[in-house]
């Protein structure tokens, strides 16, 4: 068990540190931006391009670090009444849903848009779109890694989830 710990504390800590890093390289990018917009009256479109790009990649990295946290959205008011043994086989069933999601949509999938976008390239920075799609499968197969991390703790009733 000391190891699946170590794994999640190792993943939670290299996703909130891309995602510290995405954030800040967003707001040096914004502030050029607006900087550039405003002073010299001449929009750059390579930041605009280099913002969405790292708004997309955040935000993924960010919902496999909210997951893997097990901090993520839930409604529990019904789960939270039911007894403990079917409580905890919903949750492993609502985990090998996510788990089957992320195989088939994000891995299998994001796969598949990757490689059909290699041959695009984006307006501005001109590097191909599969570059940018990749996160996709990246983060698919993070959630598949919690997801089986998150099985194997409620199975052996880990009161407390490393965080």
């Amino acid at each position: 068990m000391q190891i699946l710990k170590t794994v999640r504390s190792v993943l939670n800590k290299v996703l909130g540190g891309i995602n510290v890093f995405l954030f800040a390289f967003m707001v040096v990018i914004g502030t050029y931006q607006i900087s550039v917009r405003y002073l010299f009256n001449k929009p750059s479109t390579v930041s605009e391009e280099l913002m969405t790009y790292s708004f997309s990649w955040m935000a993924l990295f960010a919902a496999a670090y909210v997951f893997g946290k097990r901090e993520h959205m839930r409604m529990g008011f019904l789960v939270d009444k039911l007894q403990t043994n079917t409580k905890r086989i919903l949750d492993i069933i609502i985990e090998v849903i996510i788990f089957a999601f992320a195989v088939v949509v994000m891995l299998y999938g994001g796969v598949q848009i990757t490689s059909l976008t290699m041959t695009q390239k984006t307006a501005s920075l001109g590097i191909p779109m599969g570059y940018i799609y990749m996160i996709i499968p990246i983060c698919g197969i993070l959630i598949i890694v919690y997801s089986i991390l998150n099985i194997i703790d409620i199975a052996c009733d880990t009161k407390k989830i490393e965080k």
